[in-house]
């Protein structure tokens, strides 16, 4: 399983990846092959303002369908446009081209409550 060392993580399994105050946002390697073929990636908050824990979007499945939550409180600035065409890219490829979200972090601090890879290993 890929959990790689230079993101941060959630409990409910999303990465966050940061750049300065902007940040892009998926679900974990782990997520995805417990959701299985992702067949739809709905995303409506581009432009909102979400805190953190409230869902950006939803990730339908063949089986099931799971919220997307922030993992930490910001703007939304960017929905992955291919995934529109291509949900697939979650499973093949989490942590690149199926990335989700773009976001404005509004809160650094709350960047301490997320994991690092060592500690999102141990809960999976």
């Amino acid at each position: 399983m890929n959990i790689p060392a230079n993101l941060k993580y959630t409990k409910d399994h999303e990465w966050l990846k940061i750049e300065g105050n902007v940040a892009v946002v998926g679900i974990t390697d782990f997520a995805q092959g417990q959701l299985g073929d992702i067949v739809y990636v709905d995303i409506q908050t581009e432009g909102e303002s979400l805190s953190q824990g409230e869902v950006f979007g939803a990730i339908e499945a063949v089986k099931t369908v799971a919220d997307g939550l922030m993992p930490v409180s910001g703007k939304v600035l960017e929905i992955n446009p291919n995934l529109e065409a291509s949900p697939e890219l979650v499973n093949k490829d989490p942590y690149g081209e199926g990335w989700m979200i773009k976001i404005e972090i509004s809160n650094l601090e709350e960047i301490n409550s997320l994991l690092d890879s060592e500690a999102y290993k141990a809960i999976i």
